[in-house]
């Protein structure tokens, strides 16, 4: 059940309970299969795989085979609009004209190209035809095309072998349950089945994010198991909303469905039981009061007088309670000018503290200031590891001012405005610094292993977390930087619609050093200085694919976006992805092919405008800066050439800004552990290995933390 699922999450491949026997031939044809789509099985897996029965050996490539095509995207066919792309792609203004004149002639009428190219600008391109839709199949577009040729920079992807896929999907559960970071949409939907799955097993010791505890309970609340980690009022709205559908951020409001009786009493004894326990959780209700207005009409909790905590939460809502929670104590001694008082307010909530620690040493006299870092100071202990590196992220930027002020929501959604902030004093920066490293440092997971480091993940941002990210292949942390190799980059974007004529176009922003436009490659302008579009697709009933070529001779920065010109919205297609393969100008093959893929992401944030990545010149070469970014864009016809000053800022404002990364990490780790930087040798005792990916071959009881699992590593 969970096979696939377990590939493409730890690209571990669960071990077949099959019937032993010779699937030699099978684990030498799955060799070659996984080659092809970039990938290879570890020694490990060969040798499981010629150790089963021909039909379980089968059962089991089949699986891993059609997991890791999903993964980089090759489960759908990528055709070109221009059969012939990166080659035979005419000039826009040219085949705008040339269909132009198929319209006119289509009427008998007669016209000179200069009538044409005049006609052009006001013409409507999707009623002209064969614009935006295939004229070729995909058995067309690969008979065009020579055979690829491999080629020695090639992604190789290496897969190893597994325990059983109930110890391996019990692993997944308990790591993404017990997870110290908030987890994306794809990872929560992920937990969510697993939690189903594992629900008689082992449970996690502590559920740290309330998102995760909320879909860990609905599948507890439907099998009418005890709900767990319950201690906030606003945990039993969060899992009512999981529960009915509805978004357990509570960003946006939630349609409560009808529960049954037994779900009625466990959220209602677990309502009493947090109130009992902490009267002053009922200071949270008054946030969300309207939709515990909504909820009580779904919980009847009249009906319950057992639980009379549950209904002074209710009753709150309400109004006939009123209750002043922490945060408004402290805003209202903030503008009364009390900031020691504030802080000393806050000191109740370590997390809120941290949080409001800017604004407090912004706001706090000369005389103040020392209370206000005494107070931090005294909260490291107790907040959690994620804020306290938040934290040390946000004050290293905080000596200048910024260019700008990013704002970027759970939706990944970015706004832009100035930024009006004083900085604040180096030598306050320098000493909170100090002590955040020093907290850090004490919190970090104990090892009982040396420490063998990948240098290629040193560049990763700290997952701090989930939704600073989409689900895919090889995809990094917002603020990330991967180095670039190859001659060439080349982007792709796939979607495919539900129930509406849908166009996304893939478009290219070019920018100089200093962030001023300096042009663009999409559906109105097929090529320049050495970029070239394959064509513009408008129509996705069966699945549609744009390409850019981008060489990396270009300077600047390289910023490709996907604009939704009309249809459906990001998360309304059946299906969007976006990736990009790196190429040597010489390699032949189709346009699409996976053991080129260097990443491919999904795309389901809010925003008309989605933002992937950034390329950015280096003197050495390129590297790639992870964004996950939507613009609101307009509800249609977004172009490139309109939301260029919006994109130039937002960019600008990511590039610029220090991200704390894997490097940080293992620094504080070299003061407490043995560190060695990976070199491709195997070691020959057991290590904790950290990278991107594991390489194959380590020793016997070494412990692996890889992409999935780099949230493992924060201080808890």
């Amino acid at each position: 059940m969970f096979e696939e699922l377990i590939i493409q999450k730890t690209l571990r491949v669960p071990a077949s309970t099959g019937a032993a026997g010779d699937g030699t031939a099978v684990a030498r044809q799955l060799d070659a299969a996984l080659l092809d789509v970039g990938f290879a099985a570890s020694r490990a897996l060969l040798a499981h795989v010629g150790g089963l029965a021909a039909g379980p050996a089968m059962d089991l490539a089949s699986t891993v085979v059609g997991a890791v095509r999903e993964l980089v995207g090759d489960h759908v066919r990528h055709n070109a609009y221009f059969v012939g792309f990166p080659h035979d792609v005419p000039d826009t203004v040219e085949f705008w004209a040339e269909r132009l004149r198929a319209a006119v002639l289509a009427d008998g009428a007669v016209a000179s190209d200069a009538q044409l190219r005049a006609l052009v600008p006001g013409a409507d391109l999707l009623s002209l035809p064969g614009y935006g839709t295939y004229r070729h199949t995909y058995a067309d577009l690969l008979a065009a095309h020579d055979e690829f040729v491999a080629a020695a920079g090639d992604r190789l992807t290496v897969l190893h072998l597994g325990d059983t896929v109930g110890v391996e999907a019990t692993r997944l559960y308990l790591s993404l349950a017990g997870r110290s970071t908030p987890l994306g949409a794809a990872d929560l939907a992920v937990l969510a089945d697993l939690a189903l799955g594992c629900a008689e097993g082992e449970q996690p010791t502590a559920i740290p994010v309330r998102e995760n505890r909320a879909v860990v309970n609905e599948v507890r609340l439907v099998l009418g198991m005890p709900l767990v980690a319950m201690d906030t009022t606003t945990d039993v709205l969060r899992l009512a909303c999981q529960a009915s559908g509805g978004d357990v951020s509570l960003a946006t409001p939630t349609r409560f469905r009808a529960f049954a009786r037994k779900e009625r009493r466990l959220m209602l004894a677990a309502l009493n039981d947090v109130v009992a326990a902490n009267p002053g959780r009922l200071g949270d209700v008054a946030r969300h009061a309207e939709r515990w207005k909504r909820l009580g009409e779904r919980l009847h909790p009249h009906e319950y007088g057992r639980w009379p905590h549950a209904q002074d939460v209710f009753a709150v809502a309400r109004g006939e309670r009123t209750v002043r929670n922490l945060a408004g104590r402290a805003e209202a001694a903030i503008r009364a000018g009390a900031i020691e008082v504030a802080a000393t307010t806050l000191s109740a909530s370590p997390g809120l503290l941290l949080r409001s620690a800017d604004r407090l040493l912004r706001l706090a006299s000369a005389a103040e200031r020392d209370t206000v870092v005494d107070a931090v100071t005294g909260a490291l202990g107790s907040a959690s590891g994620r804020v306290l590196c938040s934290l040390r992220e946000h004050v290293a930027n905080r000596t200048a001012p910024a260019p700008c002020r990013m704002y970027v929501g759970r939706s990944r959604r970015a706004h832009v405005g100035p930024d009006t902030r004083p900085p604040l004093p180096a030598g306050l920066v320098a000493e909170l610094s100090a002590r955040l490293d020093a907290a850090i440092a004490d919190r970090l997971p104990v090892f009982e292993r040396p420490l063998l480091v990948d240098p290629d993940v040193l560049d990763v941002a700290l997952p701090l977390s989930g939704k600073a990210a989409e689900g895919g292949f090889a995809v990094l942390p917002r603020g990330s930087r991967a180095r670039v190799s190859g001659e060439l980059l080349r982007f792709f974007t796939y979607w495919r619609q539900t129930a509406r004529s849908t166009d996304y176009d893939l478009s290219v922003l070019l920018l100089d050093e200093r962030f001023r436009t300096a042009g663009q490659v999409s559906w109105t302008n097929y090529h320049h200085d050495g970029a070239v579009h394959s064509g513009d697709v408008t129509d996705a009933r069966d699945g549609a694919t744009e390409f850019i070529d981008v060489p990396l001779s270009v300077g600047g920065y390289v910023v490709p976006q996907v604009n939704i010109y009309s249809g459906e919205s990001f998360d309304e297609v059946a299906e969007s992805m976006f990736g990009f393969q790196s190429r040597e100008r010489d390699q032949r093959g189709a346009p699409f092919d996976p053991r080129t893929v260097r990443s491919r992401s999904q795309m389901r944030g809010r925003g008309r405008v989605a933002l992937p990545v950034v390329f950015a010149t280096r003197a050495d070469g390129w590297e790639a800066v992870w964004l996950h970014l939507y613009l609101s864009g307009r509800p249609a016809f977004n172009r490139v050439e309109e939301n260029s000053f919006s994109t130039a800022d937002r960019v600008r404002a990511l590039v610029e800004r220090r991200y704390l990364t894997m490097s940080y990490l293992v620094d504080r780790m070299r003061t407490r552990y043995d560190v060695a930087v990976w070199d491709g040798r195997v070691p020959a005792e057991p290590v904790t290995f950290v990278g991107v990916e594991a390489p194959d071959g380590l020793p016997d009881g070494s412990r692996v933390y890889t992409l999935d699992r780099l949230g493992e590593l924060l201080p808890v």
